[in-house]
């Protein structure tokens, strides 16, 4: 794989670390506060809406500027979102921040995933995508345990000036790295943006897209709330929560690394796999959970799971939208984040019952449940082997068909 690729998963991985972190700051920060644990979750849904509403339109915006330059600004609206979230004493402005971040994040990812498709033979988006996602997966097992641990060791601020901190090697690595016209400037099926919408209407494009949201707001339902089943129902330490979430992180590269091998070749097998055993761990892991090691074990393979199946599922977007070379990313990112805004909020709501800590947990059950039927009742899209009819030549696709 192209170096450049590798710089630009760097980049993901600072702000695929601010992304998941708040899974380990959560109760932290309600109480600096003074709000709720439920309050505290949705600033993951503000987080995910900004980057799926965010997604298209930083990308329409982005799509003639040199994709460097790009690039570059997005990671510097982060950094600069995060340091003002690390001083402010005001929850709303904290908020704000990450709505912010999000967006510049949004921008960021979906030039990246065009860039990163561009950089590759059309046959290998399984595997680019799956370099670019590894900067979220490394972030999920080195940089969201460390910086839970630096919230619990200094406080959740300490861990928002570092992710500030890390943002400066990643736009050192953009601009040193990528050439002044980055790839994806020089596709030839760019076209008019009109046309590149109008890829939305195929309802092929737009099936793969809910089932990768779904099956993300079933990852982000369960593990936005991870903590406090790690230390109310497993009664461990607050220092396991790092723990965790590294295994969880460790699950999800190995998935991740799968996804990528298999995708591009044999999509099928990866949901027809994955997708059964997916549904039966979040029952199981809301039913065991209150045994520390069957814990944890569960936590690594359903992060596993969930990302070598939304992985999966996401390099069929790239597919399915290859008639859109510039904005193929953005609908890429929007199913991802639209279920990442969804899932937590949906969990939030499962606080209340008698589930407790565990109703997120039961919650990503049900909403896998929900992907599987809808996969079900479309398998023969779902599972479909990529052909020289999906996988774009110059950018354009060849053939057609909806």
């Amino acid at each position: 794989m192209p170096l450049p690729l590798h710089l630009l998963a760097m980049a993901v991985f600072a702000m695929g670390t601010s992304e998941f972190m708040l899974a380990g700051l959560v109760p932290d920060i309600a109480s600096d506060f003074g709000v709720t644990v439920a309050a505290t979750g949705t600033l993951t849904s503000a987080f995910a809406f900004g980057m799926a509403v965010g997604a298209p339109l930083m990308a329409a915006l982005a799509r003639t500027w040199p994709g460097r330059r790009s690039l570059l600004g997005f990671v510097l609206v982060f950094l600069a979102a995060h340091v003002v979230g690390a001083a402010t004493t005001s929850f709303t402005v904290l908020y704000a921040t990450r709505v912010v971040a999000a967006l510049a994040k949004a921008g960021f990812l979906a030039v990246a995933l065009t860039t990163a498709a561009a950089l590759v033979p059309p046959h290998k988006k399984g595997r680019a995508l799956a370099v670019l996602l590894s900067g979220t997966t490394v972030a999920t097992i080195a940089g969201v345990p460390a910086g839970s641990a630096l919230g619990t060791l200094l406080g959740w601020r300490a861990t928002f000036w570092a992710i500030a901190v890390l943002c400066l090697p990643a736009a050192v690595g953009i601009l040193m790295g990528l050439p002044a016209r980055a790839p994806m400037e020089h596709l030839t099926g760019g076209g008019a943006l009109r046309s590149e919408l109008a890829e939305l209407r195929r309802p092929r494009l737009v099936l793969v897209m809910a089932l990768g949201a779904l099956v993300n707001a079933a990852t982000f339902a369960g593990f936005t709330f991870l903590a406090p089943v790690v230390t109310d129902v497993a009664r461990l330490g607050e220092l396991w929560v790092p723990v965790a979430l590294m295994l969880f992180g460790a699950g999800s590269f190995a998935g991740v690394t799968l996804a990528g091998r298999l995708s591009d070749r044999r999509p099928g097998l990866v949901i027809a796999l994955g997708g059964p055993l997916l549904l039966a761990g979040w029952p199981a892991l809301a039913l065991l959970a209150d045994r520390p090691v069957v814990l944890l074990v569960l936590v690594f393979t359903q992060g596993a799971l969930s990302f070598a199946l939304g992985g999966t599922l996401i390099t069929r977007v790239l597919y399915e939208a290859a008639g859109a070379p510039t904005m193929a990313g953005s609908y890429a990112t929007a199913a991802l984040n639209i279920g990442a805004a969804a899932g937590p909020l949906f969990a939030a709501a499962t606080l209340t019952t008698g589930a407790r800590a565990l109703g997120p947990l039961w919650a990503s059950g049900l909403l896998v449940l929900l992907a599987s039927l809808v996969a079900y009742a479309w398998r023969g899209v779902v599972t479909a082997q990529p052909t020289g009819a999906e996988r774009p030549v110059g950018g354009r696709r060849v053939g057609g068909g909806q």
